[in-house]
């Protein structure tokens, strides 16, 4: 099983739960607001006067052959929208309960 950890701009929300649903990833974790800056290009976003906009971020635990068909769906929305702004990392889960 693998975490995939998603960062993304909060008009991102929709087509990322629908990323989600279509990779048949079907339980996650949402924390609907997350400040940041990204490490390459764009504004921060920290919910400020001068920096207004916010990020929302989602853990979802899933088998390992869903992970690359999520990715390649968010790649597309990132690619679509690309000014708003989305990453997602994955890593191993070791244990679980």
């Amino acid at each position: 099983m693998k975490t995939v950890f998603i960062t993304y701009d909060q008009a991102h929300h929709d087509g990322v739960v629908e990323a989600l649903s279509s990779s048949l990833c079907r339980g996650y974790t949402l924390l609907p607001e997350v400040a940041g800056r990204g490490s390459k290009s764009g504004d921060p976003h920290l919910g400020s006067h001068a920096w207004p906009a916010m990020n929302e971020a989602v853990l979802t635990i899933c088998d390992d052959n869903k992970v690359e068909p999520l990715l390649t769906r968010l790649k597309k929305l990132d690619a679509d929208n690309s000014m708003l702004g989305l990453r997602a990392f994955v890593w191993n889960v070791e244990q679980s309960i």
